[in-house]
């Protein structure tokens, strides 16, 4: 049995499997942890400092293919980490109160919510795919094409009949 040290992976070295991870995950991450803090400059960061962590603690990864995992579970750690200081510092600021949403509000805002995930579940799996692609994971149309292993005509063609889908029937439901 191959033990995994620092600067050896059973395909090639540290550095370029973390060089491979980043070149492959980077972009989806930032997204990821994008929607989680809402601003980008902190999101890049959280990404960062995940590699970072994974670079560091490289000789005690059981498991080089886990990797991704491990920065993904950092990405997500890392994001919470930042909204749990940001609330800190803007109750503070705030005087440890802000105005909290009205009960009705939330419940409209939940249930909005509720009604566009509905809708996107009983798109055709394809436009469904492409539009969680772009708009959650912010892919660009080649890298959604990639993904699916389909051409970028067919990324732009299901991506607008999803929207319009979407459009047609948020419009029936309002």
């Amino acid at each position: 049995m191959h033990e995994v040290g620092v600067g050896t992976t059973p395909g090639g070295d540290r550095d370029s499997a973390l060089s491979a991870l980043f070149a492959a995950h980077h972009r989806g991450l930032v997204g990821l942890a994008y929607l989680l803090v809402d601003d980008l400059p902190t999101a890049e960061d959280v990404v960062q400092d995940a590699f970072l962590a994974l670079h560091r603690r490289w000789i005690w990864l059981r498991d080089p293919n886990a990797a991704y995992e491990y920065v993904r579970t950092a990405v997500l750690n890392g994001s919470r980490s930042q909204l749990r200081r940001r609330r800190i510092r803007t109750e503070r600021v705030a005087g440890a109160s802000r105005p909290v949403p009205s009960a009705e509000t939330t419940a409209v805002e939940h249930a909005e919510h509720q009604e566009l995930l509905t809708l996107v579940a009983q798109l055709p799996e394809r436009q469904r795919q492409v539009l969680v692609l772009r708009y959650y994971l912010e892919q660009s149309e080649a890298e959604i094409a990639r993904t699916l292993s389909i051409s970028a005509g067919s990324v732009k063609q299901h991506a607008s009949r999803g929207i319009a889908a979407l459009s047609t029937r948020l419009e029936a439901t309002s």
